[in-house]
């Protein structure tokens, strides 16, 4: 059976049931059907002084292209931990309809170990997103309608960015404005997907909607002759985009197949932004579980880095435990092995590669101080050889493996890893960041770029520099970095999988990002606007004589 199929073939429970497992009653929900609401604020401000649950962070090596399995993971301990008998939540990122179209398809797990209504979830859900991009394009067409009427604030460089939901590398550069009408200025432009969009951040990033409303206010959009800054509070642009924004910024409840709660809110890329759902999500699921399961993007490298240095500092919340994904695919690709030859079985390709696993526990149990757990998403074609020479080799590094077959078995295939997160939870840490907010930006990009990804140094554009100069001109060089760097390797070049010998990472570009409060370095190749494969799932999503989705996975 497909994915959607065994989503089809289980009987969910109304949301209004689901919430009643965590104390949330039906008058606190805004209901979107019978499976799918948004929690009233007015549930976290009741909760404010209950002690929060234990928080664990699911991350992952660097992955495969097609991902390894951090959502399924994710549901899998959620759902394994109510199996033993314990309170469990999730609070994971919305979908973009990006990968959905694209190649990693959609993010609500897989197997029998799902999010639903899965196809909802994947597609234009509660609209958040929807609303995102509105409010982002608002902001631009503002922007443009200010200079057609006389320019008044003097914009000399403009910065924003319009943004849409989809892959699509048209639009990485553009001439806009060509009508040709006596007043408009045509200008070269650029669009980001919106997860890669600042008020994606902002929305994540906020603590309730008076927030949102004065970091919206505080979002750079250009630049004056003087090259003074300025700002969307000067074009009183916020009043209307958090007005855009009232529904979005309240976290979505749906659940797990086996009828775990689900929080799902926000959701930023991990190699473009910082890739962790909403600050408001993960704060209210600590009130209302005593085991909170959340996810980072990508590797640990990126995701888990930014959960960690930005989202923990800004939210004063910190994990109780890690959990690494990894897979056999994955350990045998950042060991050499060909594509076509993933699936044989090959101890020797497995021993070139789990070198970029044991990176991984040594950033999160050394540099970060944190209880690590390495959770072996287990495929059809992984051989009881393979999986016991990994885990032997973990065991020499003082590191537990737990095989995790969530997928096939559900909450049952996940009882081992529920139960050794439970005494792992309760060990003590040594949490501190990788840098201070007093660095300077540059060394916080190095600490980075040294510590977690293992670089020699790091390499600077002369446009970078400029950029770094003129951000701690303005009183800003205190802020956290966010580093956008390609996913599949700790070193910023996606072919270099292996990261062998010495590597400088390269800092092209740096963006302020003064409502989210973050600066983001663009390291090496990255892009901000994604492209589609050259068989994009899209070809494959249809909807049948009844009326039903397919091809959704």
């Amino acid at each position: 059976m497909t994915d959607i199929e065994i989503a089809r073939s289980t009987k969910l429970e109304k949301i209004v049931e689901v919430a009643k497992k965590v104390g949330i009653e039906e008058e606190d929900l805004e209901q979107y059907g019978k499976y799918k609401a948004k929690i009233s604020e007015k549930v976290y401000e009741n909760l404010k002084e209950k002690k929060n649950g234990k928080l664990i962070l699911v991350t992952a090596v660097n992955p495969t292209p097609l991902g390894e399995g951090k959502t399924t993971i994710s549901i899998a301990v959620a759902d394994g931990l109510r199996t033993i008998g314990k309170n469990s939540i999730l609070a994971l990122r919305e979908p973009s309809l990006g990968p959905v179209f694209g190649i990693k398809g959609g993010a609500t797990g897989g197997g029998k170990v799902q999010i639903a209504p899965m196809e909802d979830i994947n597609l234009h859900f509660t609209g958040d997103i929807h609303a995102i991009t509105t409010a982002n394009n608002l902001l631009a067409s503002l922007i443009d309608n200010h200079i057609y009427f006389g320019n008044e604030l003097g914009f000399e460089r403009i910065v924003w960015k319009r943004c849409v939901d989809l892959n699509d590398r048209q639009l990485r550069e553009v001439e806009t404005g060509l009508s040709g009408e006596k007043k408009i200025v045509p200008r070269h432009d650029k669009f980001v997907i919106t997860v890669a969009s600042e008020i994606m951040a902002i929305v994540c990033l906020a603590t309730d909607i008076n927030d949102l409303k004065e970091r919206l206010g505080n979002i750079l959009i250009g630049y004056n002759k003087q090259g003074e800054p300025i700002y969307a509070k000067q074009l009183n642009a916020q009043g209307a985009m958090t007005v855009l924004l009232k529904d979005a910024i309240k976290p979505n409840l749906v659940q797990t197949l086996e009828h775990t709660p689900a929080i799902i809110h926000g959701g930023p890329f991990a190699n473009i932004a910082h890739g962790c759902n909403s600050i408001m999500a993960t704060k209210l699921a600590l009130k209302l579980g005593d085991y909170v399961i959340t996810e980072a993007g990508f590797g640990a490298d990126l995701g888990a880095e930014k959960f960690l240095d930005i989202k923990c500092r800004k939210a004063g919340i910190k994990p109780d435990a890690v959990v690494l994904v990894a897979t056999i695919k994955a350990i045998k690709y950042h060991g050499g092995v060909e594509k076509d030859k993933i699936q044989e079985e090959n101890i020797e390709g497995i021993e070139r590669g789990i070198d970029n696993i044991y990176r991984h526990i040594d950033n999160l149990k050394n540099k970060f101080g944190l209880n690590v757990i390495v959770a072996l998403n287990r495929y059809v074609q992984d051989t009881e050889k393979e999986i016991e020479y990994i885990k032997e080799k973990l065991a020499e590094k003082g590191v537990e493996l737990s095989l995790v077959e969530g997928w096939a078995k559900g909450g049952e295939g996940a009882k081992d890893i529920a139960e050794k997160l439970v005494n792992l939870t309760e060990k003590e840490e040594d949490f501190h960041y990788m840098y201070e907010l007093e660095d300077s930006i540059q060394t916080k990009i190095e600490k980075i770029a040294t510590k977690i990804y293992g670089a020699k140094g790091v390499d600077y554009s002369e446009a970078a520099l400029q950029e770094i100069k003129k951000i701690e001109e303005l009183g800003y060089g205190n802020f956290p970095v966010c580093i956008a760097k390609t996913q599949y390797s700790f070193s910023d070049d996606a072919k270099n999988l292996e990261c062998k010998g010495d590597y400088n990472i390269t800092i092209r570009d740096i963006q302020l990002k003064t409502g989210a409060g973050f600066v983001v370095a663009l390291a090496g190749k990255i892009m901000t606007m994604p492209g589609l494969p050259k068989i994009p799932s899209a070809e494959n999503i249809d909807i049948d004589e009844n009326g039903e989705i397919v091809g959704i996975f």
